[in-house]
């Protein structure tokens, strides 16, 4: 059984808390981890690229010179791809990169997500820091303490909180959100899990049955 070290806000290891039950446990299907990484990544497209193609290029309607007798090459059109100012040959046009990934999918993909960080160790529980305004320099010198300044940290807290969100919003590499919007691209980018206690409470409560 896969257990988390529980740090205070100075970063002192206090305790070892036992992370129990099926989203800690369960054994990590990699194969469902890159399908969901992939459609999601797909999802976060917006798919608006275009380039001029022959349909779209105005003009090219008269023949730039004679066929015959001028020593060049024949051309029938200004807008074909090989001249400098035509059109573009197979380039991008607007698409929909929208991939529908099922809900026992992405379940099956968080579990997954959950339990290969528990088994690797970098899942820690974590004391929620008190946020009095909005600094950024409160939240580093909070992420300085715990050790993980300036590394792939996700800071995972239950309820909503406007001033440790904006106070994380400027911090390279460091992200932080309610427990109940991670997903499991969220978990395999970072390579620190922060989760308050309340935190973990709220994702055994919402992810950890059925």
């Amino acid at each position: 059984m896969p257990e988390a070290k529980y740090l205070t806000k100075d970063g002192a290891e206090s305790r070892t808390i036992t992370l129990d039950g099926p989203l800690f446990e369960a054994e990590p299907n990699r194969h469902v981890l890159q399908e969901y990484v992939v459609g999601y990544l797909r999802n976060q497209r917006q798919g608006t690229s275009c380039t001029l193609n022959r349909a779209r290029k105005m003009g090219g309607g008269r023949k730039p010179y004679r066929q015959k007798g001028t020593g060049r090459a024949r051309a029938g059109t200004r807008n074909s791809p090989v001249w400098t100012g035509g059109a573009v040959a197979f380039g991008p046009t607007p698409r929909d990169h929208y991939r529908k990934m099922p809900r026992r999918f992405k379940r099956q993909a968080l579990i997954s997500a959950f339990s290969l960080k528990a088994s690797e160790g970098q899942i820690k529980i974590v004391e929620k820091p008190e946020m009095n305004e909005a600094k950024t320099k409160n939240m580093a010198d909070y992420l300085k303490n715990l050790g993980v300044y300036h590394q792939k940290t996700i800071l995972l807290y239950e309820g909503r909180d406007d001033k440790l969100s904006l106070a994380s919003k400027n911090i390279k590499y460091f992200d932080a959100k309610p427990a109940e919007l991670i997903n499991p691209y969220d978990l395999l980018w970072h390579q620190n899990v922060l989760i308050t206690e309340d935190g973990l409470a709220r994702i055994k409560e919402i992810f950890g049955n059925g």
